[in-house]
């Protein structure tokens, strides 16, 4: 029965992530082929070669050892990469889901913030802003253990761990009787809600060729991104009408229903997860314990496994300079965008910042909608074009370079839209202008985000697809530490400067960013080659 199971090994290729010529039946990219979507030990240290012809040592190796358990041959269903279109999206739309759910947690309140702070007798502006921040802490600590683990126990585990965690500590939040408990379980959310938006780039690696990637990280972006925008426009009536409590019930009750269906729907994409499964089912039918999965490491030990995990998100953040640098140019983007959530209440409704615009709790929540507008604009336009890009090199017969990501044609614009609306909304709000101008300025900002944002994250899933949760991982710290710590200096910087020069000082920095893209289109792929991918060893 093993020998079934591993028959049509011969057609199973390896990736090395220095040569980008590999091929998968048809004509598509390295990062199509399925073992880009998994993390395998270095290929130089397996003795394997890319390209249509797999490396003897490995075929040698399959096809000797009738203990080895494959995928059946290049159609086997069980393989991520070649379900249905079908599935692939229904299994994206749910993640989806969930991370529209998750960052509803960081922002849907806020309108309620000043009733908060009166309910339990508290008056700093630090703490006002750190209730609202102390959740996207949680998004910057979560990864740390949710990258590593789904790589050992798989992403279907994962996701419904993190959404029975999420509901608990979300109904904790709802009970809360002091601003410390408050804090505390909102800490403990956002570690929990922050499994999909890990792991969702990731699950994208597995199931995804590259030509199509990019509209699946658009629709995927879409959570964490529009969620904490749409959440405080039904957030502020809700507020007003049945008090700040009922928030967090309604995301429990919400969060209880979807944790239900995600159990039924959700199948695991993650290769070495599907092998292992597999070579377990075998191991207890043949009584045969020599049975091993194909992309097992057995080279080093369950706790070596764990830590080297565990050290690959810090590894790549802090050793790897195409990491570092666009994690930084994303930080910087998320932590003004959260900046910006933060000052909107005292903004537009009371005067403390100037605007004077006396919005209530209703209309603050309605402020929000422009940076929904702008997101999801560039999702449209950023998403389509960064796949028309790619559709076009393989078309045209040419190799997929990840660099083709970072094409001026797109991140220069998006990145000189940053300042752009930084400019607009501080100084309309420092002189009172209509609100509607500045609610541009909000929509200009958003656009370039997400132009940035997709295109940094697309490039570095093309670059490391085998490790994809880890570079996720990567970037939700420093984007989260940015998204909670900036903006406890807002208001005293707002203060300081005022609204015009506060935001222009945000403009001028996120102008300073814009050619960090630009290097690495023009030096990238000479950059990724001198910095290998963190092996175990190297971990």
């Amino acid at each position: 029965m093993a020998a079934e199971r591993t028959g049509s090994r011969d057609s199973m290729i390896e990736m090395d992530p220095q040569n980008n010529t590999t091929e998968k039946a048809t004509a598509y990219d390295p990062n199509s082929d399925f073992e880009a979507a998994t993390i395998v030990p270095d290929p130089s240290e397996r003795g394997t070669t890319s390209g249509k012809d797999s490396s003897p040592a490995v075929i040698d190796e399959a096809a000797q050892d009738p203990n080895i358990v494959d995928f059946d041959g290049p159609e086997d269903m069980a393989n991520p990469m070649n379900w249905p279109m079908k599935k692939r999206w229904q299994n994206i739309a749910v993640i989806s889901v969930l991370t529209i759910i998750t960052p509803l947690g960081s922002s849907m309140f806020a309108p309620g913030i000043p009733r908060i702070l009166a309910e339990f007798n508290e008056k700093s502006t630090t703490v006002a802003t750190f209730i609202l921040s102390v959740y996207i802490l949680g998004f910057a600590f979560g990864p740390l253990l949710v990258a590593p683990l789904s790589e050992i126990y798989g992403r279907s585990v994962m996701y419904n761990t993190g959404n029975v965690l999420f509901f608990i500590f979300t109904i904790c939040t709802a009970l809360s009787n002091g601003i410390p408990m408050m804090m505390a379980f909102r800490f403990l959310m956002g570690v929990a809600g922050s499994v999909p938006i890990t792991l969702g780039s990731g699950s994208i690696s597995d199931m995804m060729p590259v030509e199509f990637r990019g509209r699946a990280m658009a629709a995927w972006a879409i959570g964490p991104l529009l969620g904490p925008c749409i959440g405080p426009v039904a957030g502020g009536y809700l507020i007003r009408a049945a008090g700040w409590r009922w928030v967090y019930w309604l995301i429990a009750i919400v969060t209880g229903l979807i944790t239900v269906f995600t159990f039924f729907t959700l199948r695991e994409s993650y290769a070495p997860v599907i092998l292992e499964r597999r070579a377990a089912c075998l191991r207890k039918e043949t009584g045969n314990p020599l049975l091993r999965s194909k992309l097992a490491d057995n080279t080093t030990t369950p706790t070596e496994k764990l830590k080297t995990a565990l050290i690959r998100p810090m590894y790549f953040l802090f050793c790897v300079p195409i990491v570092t640098l666009l994690a930084l140019y994303v930080a910087v983007t998320y932590g003004v965008l959260y900046l910006l959530f933060t000052t909107f209440s005292l903004v537009f409704g009371q005067s403390m910042l100037g605007g004077g615009y006396g919005f209530g709790e209703g209309e603050i929540g309605l402020v929000f909608i422009p940076s929904a507008i702008g997101m999801a604009l560039g999702i449209v336009v950023f998403g389509a074009m960064s796949d028309k890009l790619v559709t076009q090199k393989i078309s045209s017969g040419e190799t997929h370079k990840p660099e083709i990501r970072l094409t001026p044609f797109l991140t220069i614009p998006a990145g000189v839209a940053l300042p752009i609306g930084l400019f607009l909304y501080g100084w309309t709000t420092h002189y009172g202008v209509h609100w509607i101008v500045p609610m541009i300025g909000v929509v200009v900002f958003c656009f370039g985000l997400m132009g940035v944002m997709m295109a940094c994250q697309n490039y570095l899933l093309d670059v490391y697809p085998q490790n994809a949760a880890s570079v996720t991982a990567a970037l939700a710290v420093l984007r989260s530490l940015a998204g909670a710590l900036l903006p406890l200096g807002a208001i005293d910087m707002y203060i300081a400067l005022g609204l015009g020069w506060g935001n222009s000082l945000l403009g001028f920095i996120s102008l300073g960013l814009i050619p960090i893209p630009l290097l690495f289109f023009l030096f990238g792929e000479r950059i990724r080659g001198i910095k290998k991918v963190p092996t175990a060893t190297e971990a």
